[in-house]
């Protein structure tokens, strides 16, 4: 392997001499059939412009969870007679209308039509025989359990498929469709649990895959889930489940990782506390029972549109409700029954806000061991702080997951920020990172550099060798350390790539945790 330090201009080269040696736009390699042949139907998918990748869009994994399968567990989908049409996208889950914000341009929330009838997954395969055993990626969309969609553009698989693997996007339920908790939705379930209807969602697909991604080349035992923000907190939820036993292989986590302390993840309520919530919706929607909120339209349960963000209402996600999740993250861990497997997870450098407030004596530790900025500004020293607070939180995460995991753990910190001239503030801001790891800058116009194809091809990798083996390092690569108590580092994901400490000394790391420990 090559030293930590990139050597970008060297990288460079074997980059864009790798991304012009494949098979020419005139000959196209055999590929396999664009008909598949599933389990419930054959489906058509599409193939790419170069020949190097079939794209099956808009196959349902479950059936409509409509009329009286709204609010119950995915059932499977109906099976079909022909020929499917799998060349385009469906509908995406009911949500809010989205709504551009800060760095969250079109393509970063931009959806196709809605609907109830949602429960679909999108396959990219270069596979060229049903035989060829590729590695398969199940990406989970993030949009903080309220939103978001498997066909949003920056999820668009074909540019990481041309690496050799199978990308799989989904969709799930999302807000009170997806989540809600009532005391008769618990009173009528046979497992006697409400909420959680889009994991059981993600179960439902990963089922899906198990059964018939053979079939579109892929290895069902070799099968990695990933996701950004609510997609790595729907991660979380999988790796702690019982009902995902075996349906996969390898996690990455991204920008929702932590455990420990809660950050970006939250902390999921228990199932007497979510019933309370969902009663007080159902009154907010005027309805006194079950059978009403029923009987309204999949549009009066979500709601009016937005507008402001972030959106006024009930928040709605993850619930320990004895079924689906039998404790929160961290206990799940403790008592080592989660599902062990190598894991990948991180946070980007734009992403952060400091955990703590500081007063008297520990406002003065704090301020000898991060100086002020410029001017005595102290938004410099809290600035620095959170970026190693953040490292620290996902290095203290993996340390609580070592005590039971048997497997490697991987973090990372991904500090390239997209190139805006006219908002440079924005740096690596959440989900930016998705662009880089699905080589995706064809579908945002920004002024891409060739250190930014660089990073991207850098990071493509790490994910596509973590989806082959478990293991993101390959020749060529920096090399990029597993978790070890003994070695404070993490992997930083950028022009300068390699290991860099978690934090600068021994006095900050001690500081740091203090406050994390204090804020379990």
């Amino acid at each position: 392997m090559k030293s930590n330090k990139t050597n970008l201009k060297y990288g460079l080269v074997l980059i864009i001499l790798a991304l012009f040696s494949g098979t020419s736009c005139t000959e196209k390699q055999k590929l396999i059939d664009d008909t598949v042949q599933t389990q419930y139907g054959l489906v058509k998918g599409l193939v790419n412009e170069p020949g190097t990748v079939t794209a099956f869009k808009g196959i349902p994994y479950a059936a409509p969870p409509v009329g009286s399968l709204r609010w119950r567990e995915p059932q499977p989908p109906m099976p079909w007679e022909g020929v499917r049409d799998a060349s385009g996208f469906c509908e995406s889950c009911m949500q809010l209308p989205p709504m551009n914000f800060g760095p969250y341009t079109d393509e970063f929330v931009k959806l196709d039509s809605l609907s109830e009838d949602c429960l679909f997954l999108n396959i990219w395969t270069p596979a060229k025989n049903a035989s060829d055993q590729l590695a398969v990626l199940v990406y989970i969309h993030g949009g903080g359990f309220s939103g978001g969609s498997g066909s949003i553009v920056i999820y668009d698989g074909e540019e990481l498929a041309k690496k050799g693997i199978i990308v799989i996007t989904i969709n799930y339920r999302v807000g009170p469709l997806g989540f809600l908790s009532h005391p008769e939705l618990t009173t009528e379930s046979p497992n006697h649990a409400s909420g959680n209807y889009g994991i059981l969602d993600q179960i439902a697909a990963l089922k899906w895959i198990q059964e018939n991604i053979a079939a579109f080349g892929g290895d069902p035992n070799r099968v990695t889930i990933a996701g950004q923000s609510a997609g790595a907190m729907s991660v979380n939820a999988l790796i702690a489940s019982p009902l995902a036993k075996g349906l996969f292989q390898r996690a990455i986590a991204q920008s929702g990782s932590s455990c420990y302390t809660g950050t970006f993840s939250g902390a999921s309520p228990e199932l007497s506390e979510a019933e309370m919530q969902g009663v007080e919706f159902a009154k907010m929607r005027g309805a006194s029972s079950l059978a009403e909120l029923r009987a309204m339209s999949a549009e009066q349960i979500t709601g009016p549109p937005v507008t402001s963000f972030p959106p006024a209402g009930p928040k709605f996600g993850t619930v320990i409700d004895g079924y689906v999740l039998t404790d929160n993250c961290l206990k799940t861990f403790e008592k080592g029954e989660q599902n062990d497997v190598p894991f990948m997870t991180g946070f980007n450098s734009g992403e952060t806000s400091l955990t703590g407030e500081f007063s008297g004596e520990t406002a003065r530790t704090f301020f000898s061991l991060y100086p002020l900025g410029p001017e005595g500004d102290t938004a410099f020293a809290k600035m620095e702080a959170a970026r190693e607070q953040m490292r620290l939180n996902a290095f203290l995460w993996m340390e609580q997951r070592a005590e039971t995991a048997t497997t490697k753990g991987y973090i990372y910190y991904f500090d390239q920020a997209i190139p805006w001239p006219e908002h440079p503030e924005f740096g690596a801001f959440h989900t930016s990172e998705v662009l880089y790891v699905f080589r995706n800058f064809k579908t945002l116009d920004r002024p891409w550099t060739a250190t930014d194809t660089a990073v991207s091809e850098m990071m493509s990798s790490y994910w596509v060798n973590f989806a082959n083996s478990g293991d993101p390092n390959n020749e060529g690569l920096p090399e990029w350390k597993a978790f070890s108590s003994n070695d404070r580092s993490v992997m930083r994901l950028s022009e300068n790539s390699g290991m860099i400490p978690v934090t600068a000394n021994e006095d900050r790391f001690n500081f740091l945790k203090n406050i994390l420990q204090t804020a379990k």
